[in-house]
């Protein structure tokens, strides 16, 4: 039961998730200029929610999704009321 604890995701909805991947990719120089949305997935083993990553700078691609892959592993789309 711990190690299910260690790695469970934290449930976010889809307004969070956006502000969190903004503000990540605004952290970054190479980053700030890139549009995205946030499109919810039929659920899989890994995730139920992708970004859709426009506009990016070809020196910036790896670092985004780098920067996206990381929050996907923190959480999960809540599920809508």
């Amino acid at each position: 039961m711990e190690f299910e604890a260690l790695i469970a995701k934290t449930p976010a909805t889809l307004d969070e998730l956006r502000n969190r991947v903004f503000y990540a990719l605004q952290r970054h120089p190479l980053c700030r200029q890139v549009e995205f949305d946030i499109v919810s997935t039929p659920r899989t083993r890994r995730t139920n929610w992708t970004v859709s990553l426009r506009s990016v700078q070809s020196g910036a691609l790896w670092t985004a999704h780098e920067i996206v892959a990381d929050i996907q592993e923190a959480y999960e789309l809540a599920a809508a009321a």
